[in-house]
């Protein structure tokens, strides 16, 4: 205002000038307007030099915010009041206008021409010198390159000096992609993630009549007799009757009893496990996943897991759901929104092989960045549970036995744990799982992976109605059709099997050998590790009538008989197979008994039923349990196994 004033003032001055004599009249003239435009180049550039501080201070983030964020979790941008905006009118609003965006495309443009990284979406005039990298990092991961986008996540999680408010600004700012690829990878800083948000009230008196609306809700189409008999076993009962009359369904889930010697003992039974076996079984069939997220089951899941975190099998069964629902590409913004990704960027990091395990299926089947298979119910990788620039060059798959489990099978023998349960863990020492940490640790261009089945010893507890879901054939072909989804047979690969899962390999070659579409999983099969598998049956079947239909009746422990017609056919096709294709063979077997239960002292596979026929038959002086568990990390089972793999695997590897 200033400004126009004074040049009004001057330009009347030299409009009510008198005439003068004309020997001056040019010399003042040209006095006047060297005084009107120096006037007026030195008040312009003042007014520019102002608007242009104006301006940047304008867009500067009032420091305040960084004080107020280090106490909250979300960023508060000063804003002015409403009262300075009513004003708008005037040559001086408009003029002011115009310089602003007359500077903008003054920025944009130098920064097409200087190449800067903050083109387009980020600018140097919005933000600090020291907020440059977390705003530059945050717009790479959002590029159309996927190379860009990757090493951006890496960059990321590698942060290691950032202040808590630079952490909180990626976690709110950041896209889907980038919070399951930063959950995905190992050195990834948890303030990355926000907390889930605030849960809904219970519409239902408790979390169990939460649970079995839910269930009484789910479709009760496309379901086979099994699921249809947990599904009203389930919402029929009462959490008494159940646990009183039915505690052997818990071994529905999966893990069965871990060990043979505890058979005998039945776990208390919940209302709330029953119908998460149920859940389960319903989540492996994509439209009923629909109805388990239109249904509020994503909240009430995330309920139920943080208030049974003293529970592991409960925990377990709400992570088999919610992996299986991650199987379906449609419900992973929901899955995202609700808070699942930051709860398994934490339970990832967890040091129990069981949650760790289970919560990088679910990132896995959420990560469709760097990850083109599918892992469904059962099927677990062991190694690189995270994203990781090491190659993998080959597969080894690991297949439990009779009341085996994907993870404890392959622990390290027990006889070591006292030493490291006052201790810090050494995993060099004793590990819960030698694949993940002594294998991946000598073979890191492997994926190991672990497979998990249900079995029993035992009919008399209640189990599914199905019988033919427990045989080897059924089991084969599921487990096959589990793994063909997660990209077993695109790469060179070893089997390494425990009792009756040999059992099951041979099988699964077999039948794929049938299939063409399967042919891959047969040309890269390069070997395989036997531990005590009854090639020609068990002496665990071998009692009399009224021993075996009290302790061993069921399925699987009948088709371990050495009079089993399918048996001795599966050996002879398998031998006659395994020949012909020159597959790389090595067996273990026990010559000590076992104890199962306190009174029965079994030797359960002989040294001439864990005979092939092909390969290398090495006896170990332990006994059927302790036979795929090594002592220690030099011990000869275990390095006589990685020798095995090395070897069998050298041109693979080398390539």
């Amino acid at each position: 205002m200033s400004l126009a004033a004074y040049c009004v003032i001057c330009c009347r001055r030299i409009g009510t000038f008198a005439p003068r004599s004309k020997s001056h009249t040019p010399w003042r003239n040209i006095r006047n307007i060297i005084r009107f435009t120096g006037s007026l180049i030195v008040g312009g550039s003042l007014f520019i030099t102002y608007e242009v501080l104006a301006l940047k201070k304008s867009l500067m983030l009032d420091t305040q915010v960084v004080e107020r964020e280090k106490m909250k979790s979300y960023i508060y941008v000063h804003k002015a009041p409403e009262d300075s905006f009513d004003n708008r009118g005037g040559i001086v609003w408009q003029a002011r206008k115009e310089l602003h965006r007359a500077v903008r495309k003054v920025l944009a443009a130098a920064a097409k021409v200087l190449r800067n990284p903050f083109a387009d979406s980020f600018s140097t005039a919005d933000i600090e010198d020291h907020d440059c990298a977390v705003w530059l990092l945050l717009k790479r991961s959002r590029a159309d390159d996927l190379a860009v986008r990757l090493e951006a996540v890496r960059e990321l999680s590698r942060a290691r000096h950032w202040h808590d408010y630079q952490y909180r600004i990626i976690a709110q700012a950041c896209d889907p992609r980038t919070l399951i690829g930063l959950a995905r990878s190992k050195e990834s800083d948890l303030r990355f993630f926000l907390p889930p948000p605030p849960l809904p009230s219970l519409k239902e008196d408790s979390t169990e009549e939460e649970l079995r609306h839910l269930l009484a809700s789910l479709p009760q189409t496309e379901l086979d007799e099994c699921l249809q008999y947990f599904t009203s076993l389930a919402l029929s009962e009462s959490s008494q009757s159940l646990a009183a009359q039915k505690g052997g369904l818990w071994c529905f889930g999966g893990n069965g009893l871990p060990y043979a010697e505890s058979f005998g003992k039945v776990p208390s039974a919940t209302v709330e496990m029953f119908c998460l076996e149920a859940i389960v079984k319903h989540s492996e069939i994509p439209s009923h996943c629909d109805h388990i997220e239109a249904g509020g089951g994503l909240q009430l899941l995330q309920r139920l897991y943080q208030l049974h975190k003293d529970c592991p099998k409960i925990q377990r069964n709400v992570m088999r759901i919610i992996g299986n629902m991650a199987l379906n590409e449609r419900l992973h913004p929901a899955l995202v929104h609700s808070g699942w990704v930051s709860l398994m960027a934490e339970a990832l990091k967890s040091c129990h092989i069981m949650e760790a395990s289970h919560a990088a299926r679910i990132l896995a089947n959420l990560d469709r960045e760097t990850v083109g298979e599918k892992y469904q119910d059962g099927v677990y990788v062991l190694h690189p549970q995270c994203r990781t620039g090491q190659p993998i060059k080959a597969d080894v798959l690991f297949i439990h036995g009779l009341m085996g489990a994907a993870f404890k099978t392959w622990r390290q023998h027990d006889s070591q744990r006292a030493l490291t349960e006052s201790a810090v863990v050494d995993e060099d020492r004793y590990t819960t799982c030698w694949p993940k940490t002594w294998l991946a640790k000598d073979c890191p261009a492997l994926r190991i992976i672990s497979v998990e089945y249900d079995t029993s010893l035992s009919d008399w507890r209640a189990t599914c109605p199905m019988e033919r879901r427990k045989s080897i054939a059924f089991r084969s072909n599921e487990l096959l059709g589990k793994l063909r989804a997660a990209g077993v047979g695109d790469r060179p690969m070893i089997w390494v099997s425990h009792s009756m899962g040999g059992l099951l390999v041979k099988k699964m070659l077999l039948e794929a050998s049938k299939k063409p579409e399967l042919s891959a999983v047969i040309n890269n099969t390069r070997g395989i590790i036997f531990y005590s598998v009854p090639h020609h049956g068990s002496r665990l079947a071998e009692y009399s009538v009224n021993i075996r239909y009290l302790l061993f009746p069921s399925l699987e422990v009948k088709e371990l008989s050495k009079d089993s017609p399918a048996l001795k056919m599966l050996q002879d096709d398998f031998l006659e197979f395994a020949k012909d294709k020159n597959f790389q063979v090595l067996n273990f077997v026990e010559t000590q008994p076992t104890f199962i239960g306190s009174m029965i002292k079994l030797h359960i596979v002989p040294v001439e039923s864990a005979d092939l026929g092909i390969g290398d038959l090495i006896p170990v002086d332990v006994n059927h349990l302790n036979i795929c568990k090594p002592k220690t990390k030099d011990a000869f089972l275990y390095q006589r196994t990685l020798q095995f793999i090395c070897e069998t695997l050298a041109r693979d590897l080398e390539n």
